[in-house]
Formats: structure tokens, C-alpha cells, sequence
């Protein structure tokens, strides 16, 4: 499982091969989730529970009727006091207080994370990471900026980039290369029927880089047609990392 990386020459680390897309049924459906117990207000019995999967009975704009998966219990809540969840570990409409208070739960372990949207900087993501100890320090939640190039791919470290969220998710799965630690499962969701692994994305057969030179990565016949050994996205994706970093290499034909 995972995205192999190849570092080359110019200290920017790209993927091999484009990855192919995933298909839907890679996918989990999307699903609704408590960011709240309620209610909290002195009642001895809660009737839904923070971090547990709703079941979504009626949606009227500002409120929900949702049916907790926990307790059996229909109630009213605002739609503010819940968070959409695609593939186990993308959260919608959650700040960072509340992922680490998500993570922070007793059910989750050392390397469960979350990927939500940035509330300091538009069109970015956040990778949060609980990381637990054995020592007298508490336990913690990291946070790592997720940002887009112009082609779409994404990235946390300015020398390695993905073709999508769920390479990004495939990859620091396998290695942590920098972050606190290795991501180990999707943060912890009450009511969900198993603990479901982190979804793999399939991708095209690897090029043995050893014995390719960067000239015949991107050489191109004199005709038009295209004798690269990688996609133009790859290309274009190396292309964008080089003015981003300003690390201008003439001999890179792009």
C-alpha cells in the first residue's frame, strides 16, 4: 500500500507515476457526526454523545431530527453542533479546538488523524495527529498545513507532493517522514459498524528510477509526439515545484 516517491537531483521528491483516480467504490459514503454531548445543560442522561455517527431523520435548515446511534434517542439539534466525515478522516465544517478535542477521545491511539479545512488560510486543508505518550508530558494533537500547486496536487512538505488527499493520507500511513508520527487509523467514530482501514488507491506499475537519467524522463521526439517515459502532469507537477522553490534547473526540459 502507498505512494513511492523518487527524489531527484534537484532535492524535490514527486511521484513516480500519476496515480489513477479512485473510483467510487474506494470511497465511503459520506456520514453525520456529533460534535457535541447533548444535552449538557443538568440533565443526568445525555441523549447524543461527541464524536458518535447520527442517523439524520429530517434537515430543516438550522436544525436536524437525528437519531443517536449511542443511545437510540431522537432529539433537535442545531446543524452547527454536527460535522460531515468522507472516507473516515476528511471533516467538514470543524475547527481546530474541536478536531483535537475529537482526537483527544479515549478510544483513539497514537497516529489517529483527521483532515479538515483550514481556518487561517482559504483553499488549504490540516492534517491533525494525535500523539499519545508514555511519560510524564501529556498527550497532544499536531497540526500540518495541507496546501494545493496550481495543478491541483497537495502537499505538506514543500519536497513532496501527491496527486490527491487520499495519496497524501497512503503515503504517511507507511512513513511518517517528519511528521510527529505515522498515521495509524482514521480518528475514532462511535457507531460505526468496524473500524475501517485507510481506503488504498490503485496506481500505475512503478519505473525503475536507477536506471533512468532526467533526459530520457522528459525527452520528447522532434516530431511532436510525446516519447516521455512520465505524464505531462508529472512534468507539469515538477515544473510548478521548481518556480515555487525557485530552484531553477535549465537541464530540467519541461
Amino acid at each position: 500500500m502507498g505512494t513511492c516517491p523518487t527524489r531527484c537531483e534537484s532535492n524535490l521528491t514527486v511521484l513516480e507515476n500519476p496515480a489513477e483516480s479512485v473510483t467510487p467504490a474506494d470511497l465511503q459514503e459520506s456520514i453525520i457526526i456529533s460534535l457535541h454531548n447533548y444535552p449538557s445543560f443538568g440533565q443526568t442522561e445525555l441523549t447524543m454523545y461527541i464524536g458518535e455517527r447520527l442517523t439524520i431523520i429530517s434537515d430543516e435548515g438550522d436544525f436536524m431530527m437525528v437519531r443517536s446511534t449511542t443511545t437510540g434517542h431522537e432529539t433537535y439539534i442545531p446543524t452547527n453542533y454536527t460535522a460531515r466525515v468522507t472516507d473516515r478522516w476528511l471533516f467538514a465544517g470543524i475547527s481546530r479546538y474541536r478536531a483535537e478535542e475529537l482526537l483527544m477521545q479515549p478510544n483513539n491511539q497514537t497516529g489517529a488523524f483527521l483532515i479538515r479545512e483550514s481556518e487561517t488560510n482559504t483553499d488549504c486543508y490540516s492534517l491533525s495527529i494525535l500523539r499519545r505518550t508514555n511519560s510524564l508530558s501529556p498527550d497532544s494533537v499536531k497540526h500540518y498545513r495541507i496546501s494545493h500547486l496550481q495543478n491541483g496536487w497537495v502537499y505538506i512538505s514543500p519536497g513532496l507532493t501527491f496527486h490527491s488527499l487520499h495519496h497524501l493520507v497512503e503515503y504517511y500511513s507507511e512513513s511518517a517522514h517528519g511528521l510527529c508520527c505515522q498515521l495509524t487509523v482514521p480518528c475514532f467514530i462511535q457507531g460505526l459498524n468496524s473500524a475501517m482501514p485507510i481506503p488504498t488507491t490503485s496506481r500505475r506499475p512503478t519505473i525503475n528510477w536507477k536506471d533512468i537519467s532526467r533526459s530520457m524522463i522528459f525527452r520528447r521526439k522532434r516530431s511532436g509526439s510525446d516519447n516521455s517515459l512520465v505524464s505531462e502532469g508529472l512534468r507539469d507537477a515538477i515544473s510548478s515545484y521548481l518556480q515555487m522553490t525557485e530552484g531553477g534547473d535549465d537541464s530540467w526540459d519541461t
